[in-house]
């Protein structure tokens, strides 16, 4: 089930495959941590000569989540279930799942974290199947919420021009003054639009058949190049959030990292649009190759 699937009003929160809100036996009264910006570290240094100090970068803390005033209603013969299906779905993991919450009229967005602690009261109420004042924690290691739907954009590598005719015969082929170049080309690049106000990671995949796979943001310079060769069917995917690079699932390919390129979790993009162009060695040009980008929109 994909994140936030399960969303069809707003209020609703999503857990992993446990929904809370309108339509459930669970509803809460506040939500905290959710629009705030996280606690930042701050790599600002003092002056050691004059006033002030040297701004550095600040660096977002893992984002803590409650819901607080959470109602559990069902029958009195299946208030036990109800609390099953809430306690399984708030269990401990190790993996965070994918936490969706839709505020208002832009739609829902979404987290990944872990319930890090749940709360229910046991009183009276329990005995006629109801349950007041209970809680839920969860933390996000990534502060930032995304865009429920993953976007993508892809190009192939720029094809061999054929050149320009020079021939004095008149012809179909034969230049004409003043000449005419055509529109702008855009093979080998593509433009990725982050809709947020952060700047967000994306997932590179290459594709072969191609020799020594580059991509390079426009906008900033920063380049992902990778000296190695794909054959038709491999896949190189490097995750700048998670810093790794592996062929087909499974291989590392870290180190075939060339001395050009930035350390992949240095490789964003920012708000706004971004244009990012798809190279290789000079001796690769096969139109089979591509490279394909994924990301989400980003928001603090």
């Amino acid at each position: 089930m994909a994140a936030g699937d399960l969303l069809t009003a707003v209020g609703q929160i999503q857990y992993g495959n446990l929904l809370i809100g309108r339509g459930t036996p669970y509803s809460y009264k506040r939500l905290s941590g959710w629009a705030e910006l996280p606690a930042l570290d701050s790599g600002t240094v003092l002056r050691s000569g004059a006033h002030g100090a040297y701004p550095g970068l600040l660096l977002a803390q893992s984002r803590t989540i409650g819901l607080d005033g959470l109602m559990v209603r069902a029958p009195r013969a299946s208030i036990g279930a109800a609390v099953d299906v809430l306690e399984a779905g708030l269990v401990p993991v190790v993996d965070e799942l994918p936490l969706a919450f839709w505020a208002d009229e832009r739609g829902p967005r979404l987290v990944w974290a872990r319930c890090l602690r749940y709360m229910l009261p046991m009183e009276k109420g329990y005995r006629v199947g109801t349950i007041l004042g209970g809680a839920v924690q969860w933390e996000a290691t990534d502060a930032r919420r995304y865009g429920l739907t993953e976007r993508t954009v892809t190009a192939s590598l720029p094809m061999p021009e054929p050149g320009l005719n020079w021939g004095t015969d008149p012809g179909p082929e034969s230049l004409d003054w003043p000449l005419s170049f055509g529109a702008v080309g855009s093979a080998g690049g593509m433009s990725a639009t982050n809709a947020g106000n952060a700047e967000t990671h994306p997932v590179v995949e290459f594709r072969g058949p191609v020799l020594r796979p580059s991509l390079t943001n426009l906008q900033t310079g920063d380049v992902l190049e990778y000296d190695l060769p794909l054959a038709a069917g491999d896949v190189l995917v490097v995750d700048t959030r998670a810093g790794t690079v592996t062929l087909n699932g499974t291989a590392s390919r870290l180190y075939t990292v060339t001395a050009r390129s930035v350390p992949e979790q240095t490789f964003t993009l920012a708000p706004g649009t971004t244009d990012l162009l798809f190279r290789a060695a000079p001796e690769s040009s096969d139109p089979a190759a591509s490279a394909l980008v994924r990301y989400r929109p980003a928001y603090w």
